[in-house]
């Protein structure tokens, strides 16, 4: 399997630091609004690379973390005249549901910055004890110039940035020893929250904090570190400098970087009015479709969003999902009977079976050989279609119902490894999902709300969607 790699610009053979296992840290969003659909590529990216991992039989350990102290968290708290974490916790929860609905698996850990303010006050005291930050009045930088291999993943000279522009620059103050130097702490403004430390009261910096939970939670040296490609510079360079200086080893192996997302060829922005949540795109499509539309290209390469190219992703993962149904059917109403080994009492297909089921294995091998080539999901998907085109060519009832079973099975299989729902749910009579609802509102009384909640997932994942009103629990079907 090969990856490539930001850090030096080409695909290298992917070699976990241990074998069979793989220690993997996400950039996750900040958490002051709902999460919007250029959110959602990195998390349906990643997610797919993770799926794919473990289908190659590695162990991984999966971090992504969430951003629940920062400036526009503030602001919205201020805006709405409540707490920092108030607003965090509200949209914790709500990226959850996206991410739930667009059948993004929870991460190994979601850590979250302020529960892990200790561990970022240690690491900023080692930079200072190694020469690597300095504090002036509270305010606590980093030297940047002090590691010799800044720049070495965004591929930036330091000289060159300096003599740049300030659009360039990290952004800072005058007192700075220089202004390519960034902030580790800062000291509190009036009405935002804080924490102590042997500097100011005040919160940390952004960049320390992955780097502090990529450690915690995966040691001091990480197989693979992704995000989008905007986190390059300075953000991912900041946590190499920091991560490096701290710990005294290389801090990740391969980088990872998801292109970025536009809506009918321009950039999305608010200012636009081409900005759309994860949310505001459910009421229009099925998210499954967002997801086989975010995979149909390959996540280094730009994508666009449109109105069209949603419908297309929409008729082509109908395509594959009346292929599964198709093959259901069939599987249910085969005609056909196999012959037995009496010796072990196995199944054993005909000669002509295990040829056409040999056919249908050639377009798993070609996915897999898609997938190893840096995860490239636009080939995979285009090998599903051709096992699609070759089912509905090759399968009828007078097939046996072990042999469809087994090419319903693959493609089953293979669609899941991109997270990929195409089996039809079985619905839930009005009498089940009422029955739930009542057993829910039972769980709710008793504060039994870990299994209150495990009832609402249930029936999210029967596209029961409910909502809590004054005049009690009402529900609707997706």
């Amino acid at each position: 399997m090969r990856v490539y790699n930001t850090l030096s610009k080409r695909k290298e053979e992917f070699v976990p630091l241990e074998p069979g296992k793989v220690k993997m840290y996400v950039c996750g969003p900040t958490v002051y609004n709902l999460i919007h659909i250029g959110n959602a590529r990195p998390m349906i990216v990643f997610d797919t690379v993770r799926r794919y991992l473990e289908h190659k039989g590695y162990e991984v350990n999966y971090v992504s973390n969430f951003t629940d102290v920062d400036d526009k968290i503030i602001a919205k708290a201020n805006e709405e005249g409540v707490s920092a974490q108030e607003i965090s916790e509200r949209y914790i929860a709500e990226c959850k549901k996206d991410m739930e609905a667009m059948n993004v698996r929870p991460a190994t850990t979601h850590p979250r910055a302020t529960q892990e303010i200790d561990g970022m006050i240690e690491m900023i005291q080692t930079l200072m004890d190694k020469g690597y930050a300095y504090n002036v009045d509270g305010t606590v930088y980093f030297r940047t110039r002090k590691f010799a291999e800044y720049g070495k993943l965004s591929h930036k000279n330091l000289d060159d940035l300096r003599s740049g522009g300030r659009s360039l620059l990290v952004t800072g103050e005058d007192q700075k020893e220089d202004p390519l130097d960034f902030v580790l702490w800062k000291p509190k403004k009036e009405g935002e929250p804080f924490w102590p430390s042997p500097w100011s009261e005040g919160r940390p910096g952004w960049h320390i904090e992955c780097s502090v939970m990529s450690k915690k939670y995966l040691g001091e040296e990480i197989d693979i570190h992704a995000g989008g490609e905007d986190l390059i510079f300075p953000h991912h360079e900041n946590e190499i400098a920091q991560s490096e200086c701290c710990n005294g080893r290389p801090f990740a192996k391969y980088w990872l970087h998801n292109a970025f997302l536009n809506i009918d060829n321009r950039k999305m922005s608010k200012s636009l009015g081409n900005f759309f949540t994860v949310r505001e795109i459910s009421e229009k499509y099925d998210l499954q479709v967002l997801r086989f539309f975010m995979l149909s290209a390959h996540y280094r390469s730009p994508l666009n969003f449109s109105a069209d190219l949603m419908e297309a992703a929409g008729n082509g993962l109908e395509r594959i999902r009346n292929a599964v149904s198709n093959l259901k059917y069939i599987m249910e109403n085969s005609s056909a009977g196999t012959e037995q080994n009496a010796a072990s009492e196995e199944v054993v297909l005909t000669s002509a079976e295990q040829d056409i089921l040999a056919g249908a294995k050639a377009y798993e091998t070609k996915f897999d050989e898609a997938m190893d080539d840096d995860f490239n999901t636009a080939d995979a998907i285009a090998a599903i279609f051709e096992l699609v085109k070759y089912a509905n060519s090759n399968l009828t009832s007078a097939n046996s119902k072990e042999l469809v079973q087994a090419v319903y099975g693959e493609l089953v299989d293979l669609c899941g490894i991109l997270g990929l729902i195409v089996e039809e749910k079985e619905e839930l009579l009005d009498a089940d999902i009422e029955a739930l609802i009542e057993a829910r509102q039972a769980a709710r009384k008793a504060k039994n709300f870990a299994r209150a909640d495990e009832i609402r997932n249930q029936l999210a994942e029967q596209g029961i969607t409910l909502l809590d009103t004054r005049e009690g629990v009402k529900w609707k079907r997706a």
